[in-house]
């Protein structure tokens, strides 16, 4: 083993930890952003539709994508029934269900960096790199996050829209 990879394995508990923490400050109270919400919405059905563009002639691997994603979805619709929605003086907040998603971001991060590990060590063994979209286990991890976050982005758009339109018509 060389310096690097000692290092590598050293700093690897500490970088996970740094992310959980970002992740558990990130799912505590928050104020609710419409443009967050579309960004969010936007950014996690891109995150589905372009592995999907690739997997046209690998329908094992966008079967999977698409298990993945129905899972997610259905993970996001149970996370925002034990959301806490709030409308104060200040503007509308929301609190999500924090272990939900951590776990959900976790496996995620997980798979990302199970996938730089497998490069580095493949690396200078002439062993060619595995595309991204070769993996049935980063397929399901993939559709789970981008359906977890898209339903929790298009839930609370909705949750906004539906307060606007209530406001409207009073």
């Amino acid at each position: 083993m060389n310096v690097t990879t000692l290092t590598l394995l050293v700093l690897t508990p500490f970088l996970v930890w740094r992310i959980y923490s970002r992740l558990r400050t990130a799912m505590a109270r928050q104020r609710s952003i419409m443009s967050r919400h579309y960004t969010g919405l936007f950014v996690f059905i891109a995150m589905v539709l372009v592995p999907a563009s690739e997997l046209f002639s690998k329908p094992a691997m966008l079967g999977w994508l698409a298990l993945g994603t129905a899972a997610g979805i259905g993970y996001g619709v149970w996370g925002l029934k034990q959301t806490r929605f709030e409308e104060t003086e200040d503007g509308y907040y929301f609190t999500p269900p924090a272990r939900l998603g951590i776990l959900i971001a976790m496996l995620f991060t997980a798979r990302i960096l199970y996938i730089g590990f497998e490069l580095y060590a493949n690396q200078g063994s002439h062993v060619p790199a595995p595309h991204f979209t070769d993996s049935m286990v980063t397929m399901l991890a993939v559709g789970l996050t981008g359906g977890y976050f898209g339903t929790f982005s298009a839930g609370l758009a909705l949750w906004r829209y539906r307060i606007r339109k209530a406001i409207d018509k009073a």
